[in-house]
Formats: C-alpha cells, sequence, structure tokens
C-alpha cells in the first residue's frame, strides 16, 4: 500500500479503535483516526474531528488521500436505553450515518470499506455444536442487531452500484486490556475472591481476544479474497461460562470460587429481578464458525485464548468503572 494514501478509521478513540490505530501504525501504516472531538490517539496516528455521525456529516476533509477505510464508529448496543424510539436512534447512526460515509467515500474514490458489524446480526443464540456461519440468514433480534443489518445490506448494495470493495466482520465478544461493562465486572468479582454462582453452566461460547480482531481487520484492508465478503471471528476455541471464569481466575492467578448452581434456578432468579437479559448472556449458547475467515483468507487467530486472557487480566484494574 502506498505508505502516503492513509488508512481511515472511524471510532477509533473506543476499545477497539484505539488498539487497530496502534496496531496499523505498527505495521508501518499512515493512520487518520476520526472521532467525534479531539482525542489523544496512539504514537503516529493523526486526529480528525468530525463531530457526530448522522446523515449529514460531511466527510471530504477525512477521506483525502484515503484508499481504505476501517469502520468502527457506531451507536452501540446499551442495556437500559432511554431512547423513545431504540430503532430509530440506532438507525440514524449506524445506517443513515454509515451509508452517508460509504457514499462519499466511493465519491473520493476509496477503494475498500471495512465495516465492523456484530454477530447480533445473525442472531442471539445457538444450539451447542451448531454454530452461526458468516452466510447464515440474518435474524437479529434487537435494535442495535436490526441496526447493523441494514447498515450491511445498505453498503452491499452501494458496493455493486459504485464498484467500492466492502469486507463485513461480524465479532462476538471482544475483550482484552481495557475491556469494560460485564467481561471487566467478572474480572473485578474474580480479583476480589468473590464467590460466584456460576459453577455449573454448560453453555458454549465463542468470543475473541483484541489481537485477533484487529489482525484479522488489518488482514482485511489488503487481502484480494477479502473483497465483498462476510466474515465471522473468534478464538477458535469455544467454552462454557463456567470454564471461561475458571481460565479467567488462572490468567489472574486467582482461582475462580464458583457455586454449583443450577442454570435454570439462575434465570428463575434473574427473571424475578428484572435481569433476564444477563441471565442469558451467562447461560446460553453463542457459536460461531469461523472456517470461511480461515479458508478464504488463509488466517488463524495469533493468540489463544488464554493467551488472550492473560493480556486481559493483565490490564485488569485500569479500565473505566461501568
Amino acid at each position: 500500500m502506498n505508505q502516503q494514501q492513509r488508512l481511515v478509521v472511524t471510532g477509533a478513540n473506543g476499545f477497539v479503535g484505539r488498539a487497530l490505530c496502534a496496531g496499523a501504525v505498527a505495521r508501518g501504516s499512515t493512520v487518520r483516526g476520526i472521532t467525534r472531538s479531539t482525542y489523544d490517539l496512539p504514537y503516529g496516528s493523526e486526529n480528525f474531528v468530525v463531530g457526530n455521525m448522522n446523515e449529514r456529516t460531511d466527510w471530504r476533509g477525512a477521506l483525502e488521500d484515503s484508499k481504505v477505510i476501517m469502520h468502527l464508529a457506531a451507536r452501540v448496543h446499551v442495556m437500559a436505553d432511554t431512547a423513545e424510539n431504540p430503532l430509530d436512534e440506532f438507525r440514524r447512526v449506524n445506517v443513515l450515518g454509515t451509508l452517508n460515509l460509504a457514499r462519499q467515500a466511493a465519491a473520493a474514490g476509496v477503494q475498500r470499506f471495512v465495516f465492523i458489524s456484530s454477530v447480533k446480526v445473525n442472531g442471539e443464540s445457538t444450539q451447542p455444536d451448531h454454530p452461526f456461519r458468516a452466510d447464515d440468514v440474518s435474524a437479529p433480534l434487537d435494535a442495535y442487531g436490526i441496526s447493523k443489518m441494514e447498515a450491511e445490506q445498505g453498503l452491499r448494495e452501494i458496493a455493486s452500484q459504485t464498484g467500492m470493495e466492502v469486507v463485513i466482520i461480524r465479532p462476538p465478544l471482544v475483550y482484552g486490556p481495557g475491556v469494560k461493562a460485564n467481561f471487566a465486572a467478572m474480572m473485578r468479582w474474580l480479583k476480589r475472591g468473590v464467590p460466584l454462582p456460576l459453577g455449573a453452566i454448560h453453555n458454549q461460547r465463542s468470543l475473541v481476544a483484541l489481537d485477533n480482531l484487529v489482525d484479522l481487520i488489518l488482514t482485511c484492508l489488503t487481502h484480494p479474497a477479502a473483497a465483498n465478503q462476510t466474515f465471522l471471528v473468534s478464538d477458535g476455541e469455544d467454552v462454557s461460562t463456567t470454564e471461561l471464569l475458571r481460565r479467567m481466575g488462572r490468567a489472574m492467578g486467582k482461582p475462580a470460587r464458583l457455586l454449583p448452581v443450577p442454570a435454570s434456578w439462575l434465570q428463575v432468579a434473574a427473571a424475578l429481578v428484572g435481569k433476564r437479559d444477563v441471565a442469558q448472556r451467562l447461560c446460553d449458547s453463542l457459536q460461531v464458525d469461523i472456517e470461511k475467515t480461515r479458508q478464504l483468507l488463509g488466517w488463524s487467530p495469533p493468540l489463544t485464548l488464554d493467551q488472550g486472557l492473560k493480556k486481559a487480566a493483565e490490564g485488569c484494574g485500569r479500565e473505566a468503572v461501568i
């Protein structure tokens, strides 16, 4: 790739965006990180401020001298959405904002648009040993997943009309140094030695280490076989919630104290206190098949699950409080 042609990363100040900027710079690329306001980005990344992302955002300055975009910016899934109509809010940013960017990118001569979507486009859960595949029929169940699906559909249409190549990546739960939300909470509980009622969960979950996701995104920037394809990504090893906590504890040097409470009991208790969604994520299975990613791109996750957990453990305590 021409070193004078910058890589554009939207959402550059986010959990994945910062790691992606750092990874691209480490590989010798020039990076323009796009944010809503001014941020200190990883060394070697230029910060370009565009304000809020919607159907009216002017991207012309951000796209100058760029042939590849990695689009991470989004209205993310939130647990307690206060919007009057959450789907409209997700569509405004994730659909209209994304497609506005894509149209301007195509007009500016951008050659490849890498879109970070979500496994929620596939659905919320799988039956054990029946993983989602990249080319399955989409079945999103919440507003966030629907907005990501609609963005994917619009991007494919723009690609067919303009010739700009589109690559779609759907990650499951991403973890690593600085992870937030429930994953960070579990690490804190383990660090404090809190007994957890999660010792009898027999589901299967796919996760992806931050470094593995970044490596796949960077692979998709130039790989000829990635053009106009959709990929799933994971660490290549699925684990139950119980096994994940045990291995997370080992990575932290804090053996997990797990109580063997049946999953059905947890789900009933969670429903009684209005936490049904939390219990579903802890107890249900969600597996992804990355064979297409392996075969088409010749890609394998650089880190094992245990190596990824070790890196996340090393960052435990530095993440923001949820």
